[in-house]
């Protein structure tokens, strides 16, 4: 008798416990001081205040839109506004059923290139740069190009597809992927960057959903924003993004697109195997979603498996760039996607630029056809094995996950470190390495580790001196 008295006096115990808890998460009350601006701004700029001084951090729920309305004697309509204006910043991710919780990110800045000059004597573990020095020679390739008669006519206007013998030669390069298509399902764009600019711009509106790795490249994070496309977070495993969980999502939310990383991914250097990659185009299928399916790192690791948009053809866009293994200056990408696809993206490079230059799209066909840039590539990749090699062990009592010749490593810091909280300590030690959090998508519980480049110092000496310097504040 005492036992079940003891066991129901437990049970509410703590369930009042717990909802006590719960109060307190959502019972934040901010401070409209500004009234000067409409009260939904205000609400935002009292978000992102609360959140930079530490107030509210990042995963914290949020009231409902009716509590808080409440709370502040205002309508819900301007509560809903207030939150819509803090999500579209970045701030806030609400999640149908779940509530709004601040971003993960909401505290750090999600861009991987720093406008600020760069900062001497700075080793850089962050940006994970292309080996410059193993470069084609834009000398000789440019004197080859010059004895061209027609040389003038790269100069002119051109179709926004692309040059017809510029999409031939991407047929080619394309097939490095794994992937087979014809010319006339083949664009030029100016980078890879580019190349999602402009599937953002052609194939989604303002408003739509696009599902992601719920730790992804965070130029896609913050292109999506500018366009005002939100980005879902789908949870990964040692396999990359689960297709369950995309599918529940889409069942859950109205989902228009999906995109991947599917080889050597980024943050996480996951390779996606062909199995899994099957299941997502599956769920594309069943969904009627565009893939968006960004190839970058596909070429520095020895990779022979199908990309994804293989098994869902009619619903992808493949982005090939050259700039990760061959040559990042010229800005050239090849972008593949069926043909109806293919008539909007043209739409989206004359909107943005007109189209590709054509010199710098012949100079780098020109690469490809006389074997300059298969040739790089082995290069690059021999010159990142040779850098893994040369920091293995500093490696060793580390936790990194990444083949020998990825640019980039994944580390798992030990318990007493946060992402963010290694960055500011490393940067403090002159040394730049990216954080979790710089990737993390809407309110995903980011894990405690970094990224780390092996490709962004200028040899690597400099490279197993920052190594050796981290090591010694991660471990300390």
């Amino acid at each position: 008798m005492y036992a079940k008295i003891f066991t129901i006096v437990f049970i509410f115990l703590t369930l009042y416990v717990v909802n006590v808890i719960i109060v307190c998460m959502t019972k934040w009350k901010p401070e409209l001081t500004n009234e000067n601006v409409p009260k939904y701004k205000s609400l935002a700029d009292a978000i992102e205040r609360d959140i930079f001084s530490g107030k509210l951090r990042p995963g914290d729920k949020l009231p409902t839109h009716r509590d808080l309305a409440d709370d502040l004697k205002i309508n819900v309509s301007t509560i809903t506004r207030g939150y819509a204006e803090a999500e579209k910043r970045g701030l806030i991710s609400g999640t149908v059923g779940r509530g709004t919780y601040v971003a993960s990110d909401a505290a750090t800045y999600s861009s991987m290139v720093s406008f600020e000059p760069y900062a001497p004597g700075m080793i850089e573990l962050g940006l994970a740069n292309t080996l410059y020095d193993l470069d084609p020679d834009i000398n000789e390739g440019m004197k080859k190009l010059f004895r061209r008669k027609n040389i003038n006519n790269f100069l002119r206007y051109t179709d926004p597809n692309g040059l017809p013998e510029h999409r031939e030669v991407g047929v080619e390069w394309i097939k490095r992927y794994g992937l087979n298509v014809s010319p006339d399902e083949v664009l030029v764009c100016s980078g890879s960057q580019h190349a999602l600019t402009c599937s953002l711009i052609s194939l989604f509106r303002p408003g739509d959903k696009i599902a992601t790795d719920c730790l992804t490249y965070p130029g896609m994070k913050t292109l999506s924003a500018m366009f005002g496309i939100k980005l879902v977070p789908i949870a990964m495993d040692e396999h990359g993004m689960i297709p369950e969980a995309l599918d529940t999502a889409c069942r859950r939310d109205r989902i228009s697109g999906v995109y991947l990383i599917p080889s050597a991914q980024n943050p996480t250097t996951v390779c996606m195997p062909i199995a899994r990659r099957e299941k997502i185009a599956m769920v594309v299928r069943n969904h009627n979603l565009i893939i968006i399916e960004d190839d970058a790192y596909n070429l520095t690791v020895e990779n022979s498996t199908p990309p994804v948009a293989a098994f869902a053809k009619e619903n992808s866009v493949h982005i090939a760039g050259i700039s990760k293994m061959f040559v990042a200056g010229l800005r050239v990408a090849f972008i593949s996607a069926a043909k109806d696809k293919c008539e909007k993206l043209a739409h989206g490079i004359l909107n943005t630029v007109w189209m590709t230059p054509s010199l710098n799209a012949e100079l780098v066909c020109q690469w490809i056809k006389d074997g300059t840039a298969d040739k790089t590539i082995k290069l690059k990749r021999r010159a990142a094995h040779k850098r893994y090699n040369g920091v293995r062990d500093l490696l060793e009592d580390l936790d990194v996950k990444g083949s020998s010749t990825s640019f980039f490593l994944w580390l798992r810091l030990p318990e007493q470190w946060k992402g963010y909280m290694l960055e500011s300590r490393a940067r403090k030690a002159g040394i730049n390495i990216f954080c979790a959090e710089k990737f993390a998508v809407g309110d995903t519980a980011v894990p405690s580790m970094a990224r780390l480049s092996l490709s962004g110092t200028k040899n690597i000496d400099e490279l197993r001196y920052g190594l050796d310097l981290l090591r010694k504040i991660i471990l300390n």
